[in-house]
């Protein structure tokens, strides 16, 4: 497996796969082309919901405004969904570059999908085996991500704990209206405000709610966030953090110790299924998230590997089968909902399997693979195509 810097990216929203991914890719290829007219088609999913992503706005940002686009949403090429052709033509129309990117989610984009980088820091690529070296070598899970990334790690997990913060703190000072058609409001502001009227434990839930909600209406609104690991379930795991540093006091750096635990569960995720919503559904963006939560809250309360492998596989478990079903290819329902109550069955996960000795039937590794093959059944229309499920006879 890569780097976990690969889950946890720092950019703007509003969405990680439609927004980043693009972007990058038209970074790359400006780099090779930098002049020229500029032709893009979109295929699959990007076409399908790019205009409610800002796919569009984000690529004319890094090309320049004289960009011509083509829509293929009924085009789905080899490899993944959300795929884009970028080509660039001379002043009598040559073509001069034509590429074609594949952006597979978490804002990571590759010219060819399905093959393993060659950049691996991780030897080990099932929990199962990283639970074994734990109990091995009497550690936990946080510290086989120190053994195997660079001394550089916790500088940039210092930096993007700080991003997940601020992106709180900004949601909460936004009122008004989110940007689009469908005039959804913003709540988290109101939200912190009524908890300081409630007493524990509504209060608990109440800011829980608010801190995922803020997050996720910044990503709605393009602001700047974390994937963790997607923009559109951005808002899961910096809202348990941001709450349990809040009520119990946790060290900076035993957070940073919990971030580490749940990138891993994140990477482990991305590299044996994915994170997708394109590609698998919302299961593997809310569920993957959840599972990140869950495993960083039990972490944080003293788990076990193996309490924290329970944590991450219940989160995981009972997102099976969520659709990715956008209203009008927004990011806005059911996607900033889903980020408040994802950070609520986290903290219930995390609960749950600390009550217990972290023995239990079904495999965080099991549910990762179920997780694979569901979200391949899934028809293309619940895979981030805003054609069917909430999304179907456009949201009515």
């Amino acid at each position: 497996m890569e780097t976990i810097r690969t889950v946890f990216k720092i950019g703007y929203g509003p969405s990680s796969s439609h927004t980043m991914g693009p972007a990058r890719a038209a970074e790359s290829f400006k780099e090779r082309a930098p002049e020229g007219r500029y032709e893009v088609t979109l295929y699959g999913s990007l076409a399908a919901t790019g205009k409610g992503h800002l796919t569009d706005e984000a690529i004319l940002k890094v090309l320049g405004p004289e960009v011509r686009f083509e829509w293929k949403p009924d085009t789905i090429l080899p490899g993944h969904p959300n795929a884009l052709t970028l080509e660039a033509r001379d002043e009598a129309g040559r073509s001069v570059l034509s590429e074609t990117w594949f952006s597979v989610g978490g804002g990571e984009v590759t010219r060819t999908p399905g093959v393993r980088s060659a950049e691996s820091r991780y030897d080990l690529g099932r929990m199962d085996g990283i639970l074994a070296w734990c109990r091995e070598e009497g550690r936990n899970l946080w510290e086989y991500v120190a053994e195997r990334e660079d001394p550089g790690i916790w500088d940039y997990l210092g930096g993007v704990w700080e991003a997940m913060g601020d992106s709180i703190r900004n949601g909460l000072d936004h009122e008004s209206r989110l940007p689009g058609p469908l005039g959804v409001a913003r709540k988290a502001s109101s939200y912190f405000t009524k908890s300081q009227l409630q007493g524990d434990p509504i209060r608990v839930r109440t800011r829980l709610f608010a801190y995922a909600l803020a997050v996720a209406e910044e990503n709605a609104s393009g602001g700047r966030v974390v994937t963790a690991p997607t923009c559109g379930s951005c808002g899961v795991l910096p809202a348990v953090l941001y709450l349990l540093e809040e009520y119990y006091k946790f060290s900076e750096k035993r957070l940073l110790h919990a971030l580490a635990t749940a990138g891993l569960v994140g990477n482990l995720i991305r590299h044996n299924a994915s994170i997708s919503g394109a590609e698998v559904g919302c299961q593997g963006e809310i569920g993957s998230a959840c599972a990140m939560a869950a495993a960083a809250a039990a972490q944080l309360f003293g788990g076990t590997p193996a309490q924290v492998e329970y944590a991450a596989e219940m989160g995981l478990e009972h997102h099976l089968g969520l659709t990715c079903d956008p209203i009008g290819g927004l990011v806005q329902i059911p996607c900033i909902e889903r980020n408040a109550f994802a950070a609520a069955r986290a903290l219930d996960a995390a609960e749950y399997a600390l009550l217990s000795d972290g023995s239990h039937r079904v495999s965080f590794d099991r549910v990762v693979e179920v997780m694979r093959r569901t979200g391949h059944d899934l028809p293309h229309l619940y895979r981030e195509t805003a054609l069917g499920g909430l999304a179907g006879d456009g949201g009515r």
